[in-house]
């Protein structure tokens, strides 16, 4: 699961730290779902734990997104905004607000890629 939180407009992005082989690459924040969790449940649980943050989400985008060619894993994205805190790197390298113009500035993940075209329309 994928959280887009936008906020003024920007999207932030965050660069992860491991494993070794996705190292520093941007994603959106987000994670696994817990047996017995739903989806929503599982994003907003994960934001709190990696960012320090209260989120509420917005609006679903697209359906599953693949996540590697053939492996059957998808991310799922929502929209999202802050409810309270203020997002900090607690599990990744770094944080990064994106304005529209900025969106391809970061090296993000391949399964994260496709998603950031669609969350365009949603800066404004």
């Amino acid at each position: 699961m994928g959280a887009a939180i936008i906020a003024g407009g920007r999207l932030l992005a965050a660069q992860r730290g491991e494993p070794p082989e996705l190292a520093g690459g941007w994603e959106f924040p987000g994670g696994k779902v817990d047996p017995g969790e739903s989806d929503q449940d599982a994003l907003v649980r994960e934001c709190h734990e990696e960012l320090g943050v209260k989120i509420a989400l917005i609006d679903r985008i697209g359906g599953d997104w693949p996540l590697a060619l053939g492996s059957g894993s998808v991310l799922r994205v929502w929209t999202a905004e802050l409810i309270e805190g203020r997002p900090e790197p607690l599990e990744h390298l770094a944080l990064r607000w994106l304005g529209p113009d900025e969106l391809y500035d970061v090296a993000w993940l391949p399964g994260d890629l496709p998603v950031v075209e669609a969350i365009r329309p949603h800066l404004r």
